[in-house]
């Protein structure tokens, strides 16, 4: 099942806040163990912008439910969600279940909101009620999968059982073994009549918690604190409403993202989501963890998804995948670019990335005298060593060879080294011998590896020994930006580039295709620097 069908509208949501795009609700579970400091924590909610708390009584270590839940439930600052979830559905509470019901049926009484039952007692509990439920209080019965996503036609039965248990709001959890499980829920989502959570669970499925607020989800929780979360994968508060600009999204909004595993580091985010706000764009751009590239183009292939960046180790497989292929992408053998076009839908790829490198680069090497070049490039005749012969390797040999310097491709693997040293007519040599590679004195280095990169920064890709040969050591890593590499390098008296720059100048010219757009330069700068 994909996500290239979808039929869906902004009239399809009704939207009540002007200064909304949705009607997605934050929520955010309120997780401590003493009564005191959940009072705390609702009001730190309300601070950072959550909607609603979410009062998770099975974390508290000591519970009086008649004195307590007055406590919680009036003094909330935020209406509230109660929920007492037991051991058997991934809480905490290991006691009896008719107390735990009579604890759920008495929060309603109180004055709660909303109180969530677990679908497989659901039946019990209305039976228990006898419909005596206030008529504010709406009861969210849910279902939690912590093992996998089920097909859709299996979550859209689940969600019709729930349904039928005569709940007032339908929330299915799963958990993400893939990136694409996300999708299943979105085509379910889409065509609820009733409202609905749909979230999957884990870091592959992030994306599920910010555009439920794109396909109409009820509400998405987000944690008060990064780490402290009442389920895995969940965001922040902070990172809902500031780096993805989750008020903004609307049923019509374009999806771009970063594609590669790792990607937690990445900093894209940060940098697009802040420049579309600044310009007015209606676009969200989400760090995407993807196994298969593949398998995420075919699920995601609606015309919304309309622009990826791609990082290690997915440049290759990214240019496999085009219906299209700038020359100089193809000439690279990799991609780091990727837009869907509108007229027709295919998909094209591009290579930027050595236009960031190569020109950040060469500023230094005008800057710091090392070159008697004063027509051409500064690279030219110079031996420029590249470290690596993925996409990135490919990207700086490419740019290199452009500029004219005699370049040498060191690599773990030879015979990828010396494939890509044929295509731009340089040597190879195989990595474990790069310290002992010095014909001459003021080479340039480029390392285009991970080695070094978090959370392992106390590696390097060479010795500090052999890096008294280089004039200019330049690293694509960006973070950290001061790399052990790049530390030793500026102690062996060599200029230093860091990837920062690689990456800003690529972020200039993909945020213009993406949008059509000039890129607000120094708002992207600021950013980056904050971020780093």
């Amino acid at each position: 099942m994909t996500l290239g069908s979808i039929p869906f509208a902004t009239s399809d949501l009704k939207i009540e806040d002007g200064g909304r795009r949705n009607a997605t609700l934050i929520c955010a579970p309120v997780v401590a163990e003493s009564v005191d400091q959940m009072l705390v924590q609702m009001q730190k909610a309300k601070e950072v912008g959550a909607d609603l708390v979410e009062l998770r009584l099975d974390y508290l270590k000591s519970f009086s439910p008649s004195q307590d839940l007055k406590t919680l439930i009036k003094q909330s600052p935020l209406p509230s969600l109660v929920t007492y979830r037991p051991k058997w559905e991934g809480g905490q509470y290991d006691g009896d279940e008719s107390k735990r019901q009579d604890v759920l049926r008495l929060a309603m009484e109180v004055g709660a909101d909303y109180i969530d039952v677990e679908l497989q007692v659901a039946h019990d509990f209305f039976n228990f009620i006898q419909g005596k439920k206030p008529e504010k209080v709406k009861i969210i019965v849910s279902s939690h999968n912590y093992q996998n996503t089920p097909p859709t036609e299996d979550i859209a039965n689940l969600m019709a059982r729930i349904q039928a248990t005569g709940a007032d709001i339908v929330k299915v959890a799963t958990t993400a073994l893939d990136i694409t499980d996300s999708a299943r829920l979105f085509q379910v989502l889409v065509h609820s009549q009733v409202p609905t959570i749909g979230l999957v669970m884990g870091e592959r499925g992030l994306i599920s918690r910010i555009l439920s607020a794109k396909f109409g989800g009820f509400l998405t929780f987000g944690s008060l604190e990064a780490g402290v979360v009442s389920a895995p994968g969940q965001p922040t508060v902070k990172d809902l409403l500031e780096l993805y600009n989750l008020r903004q999204i609307g049923p019509d909004t374009k999806v771009h993202g970063v594609i590669g595993n790792p990607i937690g580091h990445s900093k894209s985010p940060h940098l697009y989501n802040a420049a579309f706000k600044s310009v007015g764009f209606n676009g969200i751009y989400l760090p995407l963890l993807v196994d298969s590239v593949s398998n995420f183009l075919k699920t995601y292939s609606s015309p919304d998804f309309v622009g990826y960046s791609y990082t290690i180790p997915h440049k290759e497989a990214g240019l496999k995948c085009c219906d299209e292929i700038d020359p100089i992408a193809k000439a690279i053998g990799a991609i780091s670019c990727m837009i869907r076009r509108p007229s027709d839908g295919k998909l094209i790829g591009y290579n930027v990335d050595y236009l960031g490198a190569i020109g950040a680069i060469e500023e230094a090497l005008r800057g710091s005298n090392t070159t008697n070049n004063t027509s051409g490039s500064p690279l030219a005749g110079k031996l420029f060593v590249v470290i690596g012969a993925g996409g990135a390797g490919k990207a700086l040999a490419y740019g290199g060879m452009e500029k004219g310097a005699r370049v040498v491709v060191a690599n773990r693997t030879l015979e990828k080294a010396k494939d890509l040293a044929n295509k731009v007519g340089g040597q190879a040599i195989p990595l474990a011998e790069l310290d002992d590679f010095h014909p001459e004195e003021g080479m340039i280095l480029a390392n285009t590896t991970s080695v070094g990169m978090k959370p392992k920064t106390d590696l390097t890709p060479i010795s500090k020994k052999a890096l008294r040969h280089y004039s200019l050591v330049f690293d694509a890593i960006y973070t950290p930006k001061w790399t052990r590499l790049l530390q030793e390098a500026q102690e062996c008296g060599a200029t230093v580039v860091f990837g920062t720059e690689m990456f800003i100048n690529q972020a200039f010219v993909q945020f213009e295709r993406f949008t059509g757009l000039p890129a607000p330069k120094e708002l992207i700068r600021e950013v980056l620097a904050r971020n780093t």
